[in-house]
């Protein structure tokens, strides 16, 4: 089987299947992978099959070096050229953020503080209930590096005569912290370079979709001019939900015909945003198992598509991770930084899981920035990644 990097795949058919805190009507489902059949894919440079509808103008304001998508308060703003956000059903559950991430992380620092005090509120601090502690850490996702340095911290002799579960809590938190301290960084984009590509990665359900809705209303609140490529060609439903998205935010859109090319997509969208003058571009891709060669290959051919436009695109691959998914989120984040060259992760879902913990051992392992956790459906459930609070909160009694 040939392929051209630009648009056309002869002799076989396909498979295929951070945001203020803004908007959500409800998390994606994950979608089936089923057999693809073989798609009439658009050549780079020609009009696609639907093409992006007209934009709301937008002056982006003065002044301003980056736009930070999580530190700055997202606005409605009715005047001087900005978005108007839309109007969303659902909001947020009452209390402020840091009340919302501990809710949503309760799982998981259930399952470690119920262990925690089994083990020392009945037995002293030996070898034996250290090793069993470091089994409690472990099994919460925490990897085994961290486990190994709260266990030595613990067995430094100052405790020999016991020790509470509230002190193990504390240097548990501060522990977590310093790992995940230096991977904290919420997603900027600078305004020096026209157009700025944020691609969105991941496998089936992750988020994906959603997520770029919420960018495209962020950036729009920001005053940016945007435009969404819906790079799911082959998920109807995707299409259709950033379609929406776009014409609520006032963002430019662009389609393609169904199971059409997603590299020929992104060559025309970024060529377009170029020319248009565009301040950013997100594109959504379709959900990929890491362990499928081919529709990983096709992952890399929509990088290696940008560059012949613009060398330094895609700016930012995001992979968006499902917390769910435990352990075999490692995997994921090995094999998308390998093949996509993942720059930063978004970690959602984490209130429908007790594996919440692996992001730690993600952070260890990988140092890759960590711009946004979510933990619930909600308006507000998104937000900027923040090292202590989320140490607090998975130590939170």
């Amino acid at each position: 089987m040939t392929k051209d990097d630009t648009g056309d795949q002869k002799g076989g058919a396909k498979k295929g299947g951070v945001f203020g805190r803004l908007f959500e009507r409800g998390r994606e489902t994950p979608a089936p992978e089923t057999p693809v059949p073989e798609a009439a894919r658009s050549e780079p440079g020609q009009p696609l099959a639907q093409a992006a509808g007209p934009a709301m103008p937008v002056e982006a304001p003065a002044g301003t070096a980056a736009a930070n998508l999580f530190n700055e308060p997202a606005q409605a703003v009715r005047e001087g050229g900005r978005a108007e956000t839309p109007e969303v059903q659902g909001d947020a559950p009452p209390g402020g953020w840091f009340q919302r991430l501990r809710s949503g992380l309760s799982k998981t620092s259930t399952q470690l503080t119920s262990g925690l005090t089994g083990l020392f509120t009945k037995r002293r601090l030996d070898p034996e209930t250290l090793d069993d502690l470091e089994d409690v850490l472990i099994q919460a996702d925490l990897g085994i590096a961290t486990a190994m340095r709260i266990t030595e911290k613990l067995s430094g002799g100052r405790f020999e005569k016991g020790i509470s579960p509230e002190e193990v809590r504390n240097i548990l938190s501060a522990e977590v912290e310093a790992v995940l301290a230096p991977v904290a960084r919420p997603l900027e984009v600078p305004r020096g370079h026209k157009p700025h590509v944020v691609l969105m990665v991941g496998v089936n359900g992750a988020g994906k979709t959603t997520t770029i809705g919420k960018l495209a209303a962020q950036f729009r609140a920001r005053g940016l001019d945007v435009m969404v490529a819906a790079g799911d060609t082959f998920r109807a439903a995707a299409v259709d939900q950033l379609r929406v998205w776009a014409e609520r935010t006032g963002a430019r859109f662009i389609a393609s015909d169904n199971g059409a090319d997603a590299a020929g997509l992104a060559f025309d969208a970024l060529q377009q945003a170029k020319a248009a003058g565009v301040d950013v571009v997100l594109v959504d891709t379709a959900g990929r198992l890491q362990n499928k060669a081919a529709l990983m290959d096709e992952l890399e051919k929509i990088v290696r598509v940008m560059k012949k436009i613009d060398a330094t695109a895609p700016h930012d691959v995001s992979l968006v991770l499902d917390a769910t998914t435990g352990q075999n989120a490692m995997r994921q984040v090995e094999v998308f930084r390998q093949r996509a060259g993942v720059t930063g992760l978004v970690m959602t879902k984490l209130d429908g899981t007790a594996r919440g913990g692996i992001l730690v051992a993600i952070a260890e392992a990988h140092k890759l920035p960590i711009h946004a956790v979510g933990v619930g459906e909600s308006v507000g459930d998104l937000a900027a990644f923040d090292a202590k609070e989320f140490a607090e909160a998975i130590a939170a009694a």
